[in-house]
């Protein structure tokens, strides 16, 4: 039986077509992938990906992981949904990202269906929500958010348990705490928990997602202290192109001296860098640099916005959230697309203007 994270076997790079020399600057893998992404079926052998080791761990991950918090599809059971996880498992895609508070339980639930005789080959995330789900107002007949709630030993393991029985495996690769609880309970306490539930078997690994930089490094360093016995495997944070200024400047000099893997969401900043999107005015510079590089390189601007996620050492997969099969198929081929020096940097110059206009808004109170 193969662990998790397992190369599955490629697709031999003669079944593409010749590459352009821009095709060669997204890699064999991603240019083979994109060719192929129209004509491949479930039945059909993956085409080569680029695996990376997440962190300290022993998982070997494919840099696009793909996410279920679905905007357009609904976070439940349905054909659409399954098309898009199917055609990312086509392409080669074996990185998974899911939560509880994913259409609740809805999300989970779908992906089960879908990496039902997989499992081994894939690495599965999921995450536990710090509240309880929406409930229906009677009188508004809309529903109103969750009450919410501090982390426990105990609803943490009932947690991952109704995880595990919608997602219909007996344990997950990462499970993650989805964002601080109300109490800010003790880092010390929650490690504790979490590494009581690898102890049980019922996942490989335990992280953090949506933590400051202090925390993160509060967390990482109990294991240095030998207080923890299973440490911290990684964060997931909010990171792109055009917001950068949760992330930075704390959290990158963390991770470097950490070593731990980081899975950075929402490459398209939440959508709004989508082609179809109207353009905030201070991105509308940066959105037209994306596209000048774009067209340099035979991409697509969804591409390039990976691509320089990617490109930061401190970043181990990015988090996408395709909406089609072909948009999983195209955020894939992003993954392994190289950004020439001075693409880069012209890249980098338009999104420190675009961080700069925000810290000065915020400084004044106007953003």
């Amino acid at each position: 039986m193969k662990p998790a994270g397992t190369r599955t076997t490629p697709l031999p790079l003669s079944t593409c077509q010749p590459l352009t020399r821009r095709a060669v600057l997204h890699g064999g893998a991603a240019a083979c992938a994109l060719q192929a992404s129209t004509s491949l079926s479930s039945a059909t052998a993956a085409p080569p990906a680029d695996y990376v080791q997440f962190g300290q761990t022993d998982l070997m991950v494919t840099r696009y992981c793909q996410g279920t918090a679905f905007r357009k599809v609904p976070r439940s059971d349905n054909t659409a949904a399954r098309r898009i996880l199917f055609r990312c498992l086509d392409v080669g895609i074996n990185f998974f990202d899911s939560a509880e508070a994913y259409g609740w339980g809805g999300s989970e639930t779908v992906l089960g269906k879908v990496i039902r005789g997989r499992r081994e080959k894939l690495v599965i995330c999921t995450k536990a929500a710090p509240s309880l789900a929406p409930v229906k107002d009677p009188d508004t007949n809309k529903f109103r958010l969750g009450k919410k709630l501090d982390f426990t030993r105990q609803n943490l393991t009932e947690k991952l348990n109704a995880s595990l029985k919608r997602l219909g495996t007996d344990y997950v690769d990462l499970f993650l705490l989805h964002s601080p609880d109300e109490g800010q309970t003790p880092p010390e306490q929650l490690a504790q928990w979490m590494e009581s539930l690898v102890k049980s078997g019922k996942t490989r690994y335990w992280g953090i997602s949506n933590y400051p930089a202090p925390q993160v490094a509060e967390f990482h360093q109990l294991g240095i202290k030998g207080q923890s016995t299973s440490p911290i495997a990684g964060t997931e944070d909010y990171f792109n192109i055009a917001s950068r200024e949760r992330f930075e400047p704390e959290m990158p000099p963390v991770l470097r001296r950490t070593k731990l893997g980081l899975l950075a969401f929402s490459p398209q900043d939440m959508g709004r860098l989508a082609p179809e999107q109207t353009i905030d005015p201070i991105e509308r510079p940066l959105v037209r640099v994306l596209d000048e590089v774009a067209r340099e390189l035979g991409a697509t601007r969804p591409q390039i916005t990976i691509a320089w996620v990617l490109s930061r050492s401190e970043v181990t997969s990015v988090l996408g959230g395709a909406e089609t099969p072909e948009q999983a198929a195209e955020n894939f081929a992003g993954s392994s697309l190289r950004l020439p020096r001075d693409l880069k940097k012209r890249l980098d110059a338009a999104s420190d203007a675009v961080l700069a206009v925000k810290r000065k808004r915020k400084k004044k109170g106007t953003f």
